[in-house]
């Protein structure tokens, strides 16, 4: 698309955050234009990432889901892991993305709950594992801020 949402959405940021947050004279109109400003900026930032990000969750919860199937003795969640697994993702829109993101995320909640409850000797490592796999995603959705020098 041309122009690119991006580009279009921190232009709108600067605009009402350099040309007209200035000229206004009441507290509560600045504020608004303020808050406005910053999420025309954030999802400006969020459109040009997001469906790499849910593409790179997906296909990491996956990995993950794998390797915990050959450990799981539970054979529902066994199963379950297995076929999460093996799926592909259908589309790159959004909301399908986010869809499937958050079936997987379910999947991982159930899967997290399950070897906290066990003394398996696998347990431990894969509980570092989901944990290292939170933590990765939850750096990827940081939202900069916007630099204003």
């Amino acid at each position: 698309m041309k122009p690119d949402v991006n580009v279009v959405m921190q232009g709108f940021f600067g605009t009402m955050l350099g040309e007209i947050a200035p000229h206004l004279n009441a507290e509560y109109s600045m504020g608004n234009i303020g808050v406005m400003s910053m999420m025309m900026f954030m999802t400006a930032e969020e459109y040009d990432r997001a469906a790499d990000i849910r593409a790179t969750e997906n296909k990491e919860m996956r990995s993950l889901f794998s390797h915990a199937s050959t450990m799981v003795a539970d054979n529902a969640l066994k199963a379950k892991l297995a076929a999460a697994s093996a799926e592909k993702e259908g589309s790159l829109r959004i909301t399908a993305l986010n869809a499937r993101n958050a079936s997987l995320c379910s999947l991982l909640i159930e899967l997290q709950s399950h070897v906290e409850e066990s003394d398996a000797p696998w347990a431990r490592s894969l509980e570092a594992r989901i944990w290292d796999y939170l933590v990765a995603a939850t750096e990827r959705r940081k939202l900069p801020l916007p630099s204003f020098g």
